[in-house]
């Protein structure tokens, strides 16, 4: 499963795996705890394959910034928790995208990265390549 079905729900703690669409909104079920919940469509909720990353020259996107921090660990988790001070934060998210922008990458959404990372990490969610360059690859062995 890629990034394209992980959401992230305003107002609820952790991330949801987009289960079927309704009338009114949709069902997620949370990759914390396995619970089900209904969203409405007024809900402010972020697609993961989405969310860019700010930097001085570019936007990038989220699964690259996965994919930095899994060749930084190795595939597991990261090495600081995303409750750590915030200087170790910064230090931490310089590592893994030194030419990240300080100015508009507050450390909020450097914690919300490392948590979501583990937490994709922890579901065995790992694959971070763009569904593009899959059908690319899959047409490509044809």
């Amino acid at each position: 499963m890629g990034l394209e079905k992980i959401l992230s729900v305003a107002g609820k703690p952790g991330l949801y795996k987009l289960i079927t669409q309704t009338r009114t909104g949709f069902v997620a079920e949370s990759l914390l705890d396995g619970k089900r919940i209904t969203v409405s469509l007024r809900s402010s909720v972020s697609v993961l394959s989405e969310i860019a990353i700010y930097t001085l020259e570019e936007e990038v996107p989220l699964r690259d910034v996965f994919k930095k921090i899994q060749e930084k660990e190795n595939g597991g988790k990261t090495s600081i928790g995303h409750k750590e001070e915030k200087i170790k934060l910064e230090e931490y998210f310089f590592e893994v995208l030194p030419n990240y922008d300080e100015d508009r990458v507050y450390v909020s959404d450097i914690k919300k990265v490392i948590q979501w990372y583990n937490i994709l990490t922890d579901n065995k969610i790992t694959d971070f390549s763009s569904e593009e360059i899959e059908k690319e690859e899959a047409s490509e062995e044809e």
